[in-house]
């Protein structure tokens, strides 16, 4: 996420004077005042080779203006909008947004579909995700993704080593990254791990030390065998009890990834976390 104070492109500054002129009027001399503006890299989701920016840009107190630009998409129309929480998490649909074509859309923003007004200030810190579809007829393949405002990622990070249990063959890592809301994106990366398994994660009480293993307060997203790969929007624990990243370094727990749904008591890997 890049924010940013500048002036506007030429074009958008000249809306921004001629508005200004017909509501309040003004001297033609004046500078175009400098505008708050604030960008998200676009990922590839289902789809290889496609990236881009979505950038939000401050033209009045209640309007904003919303662009993206796609690169390693089609020139055909991609319906694009913005969902309520986290892209790891899903959401319905908040904001409808231009459709993406020959990878450019421009949308002009002031309320979200409920009708509910919203500003600049207010979308930087939204609680939601930006997504790029393929097609009105295929909305099921998301060619691009934004985590946007109070999901955006910081660059606060910790990560933590799982180590193989017996003669498993399976290991990695457990990334915990901050979002500007303060909660937290948890990803596991493993090897050793075989198309077709889905292999149960979860945080414990404890350490990898204590005898018996310690009670699960926090079930994760399961790990997908054939990527090794595990995504989760870390905001509490199982019993509901909030916890932001920074109380999470300095929690006293461990993470276990288990054989199977079947199998929870063969665990293939471990590592302490937080304090431990």
């Amino acid at each position: 996420m890049k924010t940013l104070t500048r002036r506007l492109p030429a074009m958008t500054a000249m809306f921004a004077v001629m508005l200004t002129m017909v509501i309040g009027g003004c001297d033609e001399e004046e500078d175009v005042p400098e505008q708050k503006i604030t960008s998200y890299g676009l990922v590839a989701k289902d789809l290889t080779g496609v990236a881009g920016t979505v950038t939000f840009t401050e033209l009045s107190s209640t309007v904003t203006i919303i662009d993206i630009e796609v690169t390693g998409s089609s020139a055909s129309s991609h319906p694009a909008n913005i969902h309520l929480s986290s892209e790891v998490s899903g959401g319905s649909v908040s904001i409808t947004l231009t459709p993406v074509v020959n990878g450019y859309s421009s949308t002009t923003v002031t309320k979200l579909d409920n009708n509910t007004n919203i500003s600049y200030d207010e979308l930087i810190l939204f609680d939601g995700h930006l997504s790029v579809r393929q097609s009105s007829s295929d909305l099921t393949t998301v060619i691009a993704v934004a985590d946007i405002g109070g999901n955006a990622l910081t660059a606060n990070s910790q990560s933590y080593t799982l180590n193989a249990v017996g003669a498993s063959g399976v290991s990695g890592s457990a990334l915990f990254q901050r979002r500007n809301n303060g909660n937290s994106l948890v990803t596991v990366s493993l090897t050793g791990t075989n198309e077709g398994s889905v292999h149960p994660a979860v945080i414990r009480v404890g350490s990898v030390e204590s005898v018996g293993g310690g009670p699960v307060s926090m079930t994760l997203n399961p790990v997908n065998g054939a990527s090794g790969k595990s995504y989760t929007d870390l905001r509490a624990l199982d019993s509901g009890e909030a916890i932001s990243y920074v109380q999470f370094l300095a929690y006293g727990g461990y993470m276990t990834i288990q054989e199977s749904t079947l199998l929870m008591e063969v665990t293939l890997c471990q590592g302490n976390i937080g304090s431990n």
